[in-house]
């Protein structure tokens, strides 16, 4: 008998930890603008990507910097909460 296989648990883009690359599991269209949502997929963000968390700015609303392909993009706060990723193995 085979056991379950557990799902890695997803976090939000903004909670990834620094230097540390996850892959896009789910992307909550619903809590981005119209113009927001399609910036990310201009960016190529979309579920199945793999991003790397580089920099969140010291300010608790600031924004976060990261990886995305060879791109490195700076996202407001709001927008990486929206992003659930799962650690990239």
């Amino acid at each position: 008998m085979n056991a379950p296989t557990a799902f890695p648990p997803l976090i939000r883009l903004g909670q990834l930890p620094r230097k540390t690359r996850g892959v896009v599991a789910a992307v909550d269209w619903d809590m981005l603008s119209v113009p927001e949502a399609r910036r990310l997929r201009e960016l190529g963000l979309d579920e199945g990507v793999e991003v790397e968390m580089m920099h969140r700015a010291t300010l608790g609303s600031g924004p976060i910097a990261c990886r995305i392909g060879r791109m490195t993009v700076a996202l407001r706060r709001h927008v990486g909460q929206a992003i659930h990723v799962a650690p990239a193995n």
